[in-house]
């Protein structure tokens, strides 16, 4: 069997990616149209001009290759009914659904509300409005489209494909951006991925030990993608001042019900940062004036400048009390000095910030503790792959895979910025700090 294709759009990655009658319905939705307006990489245009795609191609290349996955699996036994292919390609399809502006920078604005992230608003959207009539309509459970979608289903190795080491989201957003951002890293042979995909005696996804070395080799890719774009240290500083902007200004646009979904589904990154800029009748020694000032700043790219940088690498993620008890029996790690000397930079320098935020000086602190191979910005990371084939099944750690041994572990990075005119300034006093 296939499924019933009545289009096809042109892809720069996939080249040609059929489409359904319910996927077009989908797309075609104003909800979904929305993603065109939420770019992939936030801010990495402003290093990276080339880098403007948006959610809504993403969304569509994830779609194309979680049919792949479905139907793999499908020839495999592990799937028991075809149409669970076209279940994956919807819930692929809507992952990225609720994304806000600025995508992952809006949920940190959003800290304190119900919907405080991409996942929560995104079920809302796929049981409560439009999309919901849509797959009723043409005979899907919404409940079960947003339990795949975000992770919640009954069958592991479903919410698997849609996100986590082995996912759709991953292996079309990795040679995406590495394509609009000019960067050579992302290239990786995500169909030998998808076609050698397994699932396990407890319902895990894994891959035959045959595609081994292309796993390893997206790992790598991944690697590479977070330090050289995602992390860019300019990069960072165009969503410094995205982010530090709309946490202080956004309660001058919000609605008195800021949980509306009427008002979120008009949200976009160009209506954020053009209605914030454009606030008026500020007094101009405030805060707020400065920050409209900074969002101003960023359209122009006259961005922060990066004062101070420090990174710690290190193998295992320890706790303070851990690492304190293994000095005292002599069991600390060799890179024991680095965790406890970046807490305390870290302490130090938000004493010294703290005195120069309150004198209305802009300067900002941004602090990442990271895995080094993240799933994706927030996520947790990847320590192992699940390996089936004809001799059994195992989980094989990423230590027992010497390439990629040395470059798993946590990136800890401390960056401060301020602007360029106060650039010289602070240099002086953090190296008199630190």
């Amino acid at each position: 069997m296939t499924l019933s294709f009545i289009g096809e759009i042109t892809d720069p990655i996939h080249k040609n990616i059929k489409f359904t009658k319910v996927e077009k319905e989908l797309i075609d939705t104003y909800i979904f149209q929305r993603l065109r307006r939420i770019r992939q990489l936030a801010g990495a245009h402003l290093v990276y001009p080339g880098a403007l795609h948006s959610r809504f191609e993403h969304s569509i290349g994830s779609m194309f290759l979680a049919g792949m996955a479905g139907q793999t699996l499908l020839e495999k036994g592990y799937l028991q009914e075809f149409d669970t292919i076209q279940e994956l390609r919807i819930s692929a399809l809507l992952h990225d659904i609720g994304h806000g502006p600025f995508s992952h920078l809006y949920e940190e604005v959003l800290s304190y509300s119900e919907f405080n992230s991409h996942e929560k608003m995104g079920e809302k959207i796929i049981n409560e409005t439009i999309i919901a009539d849509t797959l009723k309509h043409n005979g899907f459970n919404p409940r079960s489209i947003s339990d795949i979608s975000f992770g919640k289903h009954k069958t592991r190795f479903l919410n698997e494909v849609i996100s986590g080491g082995l996912s759709v989201d991953l292996m079309d957003y990795l040679p995406r951006d590495s394509y609009f951002s000019g960067t050579e890293y992302g290239k990786i042979d995500y169909f030998r991925i998808i076609n050698s995909f397994e699932v396990s005696s407890s319902g895990e996804l894994g891959i035959s030990k045959s595609a081994l070395y292309s796993y390893e080799s997206m790992l790598i890719s991944r690697y590479q993608m977070f330090k050289a774009v995602y992390f860019h240290k300019t990069v960072r500083a165009g969503e410094v001042m995205i982010l530090n902007a709309m946490k202080n200004l956004i309660r001058h646009v919000k609605p008195a019900s800021e949980n509306s979904l009427e008002y979120f589904l008009n949200l976009h990154d160009e209506m954020i940062l053009d209605t914030l800029s454009a606030i008026e009748g500020l007094n101009e020694s405030s805060n707020d004036f400065r920050y409209v000032q900074l969002l101003r700043d960023y359209k122009n790219r006259k961005l922060l400048k990066c004062i101070y940088e420090y990174l710690s690498l290190s193998n295992k993620r320890y706790g303070q009390d851990q690492l304190l008890q293994n000095s005292k029996i002599n069991k600390a790690p060799s890179n024991l000095e680095y965790f406890l000397d970046f807490d305390a930079r870290v302490s130090r320098i938000k004493k010294f910030i703290n005195k120069s935020q309150s004198n209305g000086e802009f300067i900002f602190l941004d602090i990442s503790k990271a895995p080094s191979i993240p799933l994706a910005p927030k996520k947790e990371e990847v320590t192992s792959i699940m390996i089936v084939d004809r001799k059994g099944e195992y989980e094989k750690s990423f230590d027992q895979i010497p390439l990629i041994n040395v470059i798993s572990g946590y990136l800890d990075m401390i960056r401060l910025y301020t602007t360029k005119e106060n650039r010289g300034k602070y240099e002086d006093l953090m190296t008199d700090l630190l």
